[in-house]
């Protein structure tokens, strides 16, 4: 009972309670206005940026129902442990993208629950596989993350410094979480299933950059 309260509890505070980092955000020197927008950013840039870190922001929403999914689904204590670590981590990144998006004056996906509530289903599914194959699960969504940040760090403008130093760490740090994932015994996950994913994270990205 107290894991499901756990689970409920971390559901509720990420979609509807502001994310708190442990870390500071990662800074770059900008120039703000009035209003609190980066003055070095035209508009056009400032609207291509908050949809590039709304789409981050939905990635930190799910980051945190897949953590909470797979320490739920195991029972080894060890990898509940690693998954509330890196879950951790995750909510950095969801307090950064957060104060991206208000800084920008964009907004949150509207569509955040229903992120959330996939998946966390793809999580369960993966941990009810088994714990190697959870991780393998894991290892294959870090994967695809960071390749997804790395692409952005060619999209973002050259002058959003800003958005630039948080999405380099978030990609840093995405890649420890897959190398931890692989040493704590990690299978490979099949083709089909890795190709699946990457269906699934183009459709996720594509409608979350607008809604």
């Amino acid at each position: 009972m107290d894991t499901l309260i756990s689970t409920l509890d971390t559901a509720l505070r990420t979609l509807w309670a502001p994310a708190r980092a442990a870390r500071p955000i990662p800074r770059a020197p900008v120039t703000m206005t009035p209003q609190g927008f980066e003055e070095a950013l035209s508009t056009a840039e400032r609207v291509l940026s908050g949809s590039l870190m709304r789409v981050n922001h939905v990635g930190e929403v799910c980051a945190q129902a897949l953590y909470s999914a797979q320490a739920l689904s195991t029972q080894d204590a060890a990898l509940k442990k690693q998954f509330a670590h890196a879950a951790a981590e995750e909510t950095d990144h969801l307090a950064w993208t957060a104060e991206r998006l208000q800084a920008l004056g964009a907004r949150p996906s509207l569509l955040n629950p229903l992120w959330y509530a996939g998946a966390f289903g793809l999580g369960l599914v993966a941990g009810r596989l088994g714990d190697k194959m959870s991780l393998a699960f894991l290892v294959e969504t870090e994967r695809q993350v960071e390749a997804h940040l790395a692409s952005h760090l060619d999209k973002l403008p050259t002058a959003d410094h800003a958005s630039r130093a948080v999405v380099a760490q978030m990609q840093q740090d995405e890649a420890q979480h897959a190398l931890d994932a692989q040493q704590a015994g990690a299978l490979e996950l099949p083709a089909p299933a890795r190709a699946l994913m990457g269906v699934a994270a183009k459709l996720m990205t594509t409608v979350a950059h607008r809604v």
